[in-house]
């Protein structure tokens, strides 16, 4: 098993996980190979995709550790997040804090990201011994949002989901994010079938992330 702080660091490192949301086992992993295939290697599989275990344990299969940082997503309740874990599993996101799942995490050292909106939910999570904070919806807030945040949190590690698109992701990064989560925005080509322009859009993503940090 890789350390926890092992999967932290390297999200951290490149400073986005691609949400894989697919009508198949088939399409979620052509579309998480495409994304690895453009630079990012943390590919978050929902739990809305038939099947997910099943392509956690393909990926896992098919990449090895040091090209994938897998981990599941829309993931509610602890049942969950033990099939997950069981299926390899790195990291366990929420898209609304558990403190059931949060427990389990903690019990076998996985990372844990649930969504939160609220400053209270933040802290909630934060003292449960939550990794990250998902903000979620993302597009409810706006960039702006983690710097107001972050002035009196300064010590709360935020991801946003939902609203993060490639003429945003510098600002998001800029207030203070340690990653993006980006789902449609970056996986739009699989509705046609164009997995080319996945990869394209990742490499940009990853270009856009390294000029908002340097």
């Amino acid at each position: 098993m890789i350390p926890k702080i092992d999967t932290l660091n390297r999200i951290s490192e490149v400073g986005i996980v691609a949400v894989v949301r697919a009508e198949s086992e088939e399409q979620a992993t052509k579309i998480a190979e495409a994304c690895i295939k453009g630079g990012i290697p943390a590919i978050e599989v929902t739990f809305t995709v038939p099947g997910a275990h099943k392509v956690i344990e393909a990926l896992k299969g098919k990449f090895s550790k040091e090209e994938l940082i897998v981990g599941a997503g829309t993931v509610l309740d602890s049942e969950t997040a033990r099939i997950a874990i069981l299926a390899g599993a790195e990291y366990i996101v929420s898209s609304s804090f558990d403190e059931e799942t949060c427990k389990l995490c903690n019990r076998y050292q996985i990372p844990y990201m649930p969504g939160c909106i609220t400053p209270k939910e933040m802290v909630t999570a934060m003292e449960a011994g939550a990794d990250v904070i998902k903000v979620f919806p993302g597009n409810l807030v706006g960039p702006d949002y983690i710097k107001a945040v972050k002035g009196p949190m300064p010590q709360a590690v935020l991801m946003p989901t939902g609203g993060v698109s490639i003429d945003n992701v510098d600002q998001w990064i800029k207030n203070g994010c340690v990653a993006v989560g980006v789902g449609g925005q970056l996986t739009a080509g699989a509705k046609t079938g164009n997995y080319e322009l996945i990869t394209e859009t990742a490499k940009a993503f990853i270009k856009k992330i390294k000029e908002a940090r340097a």
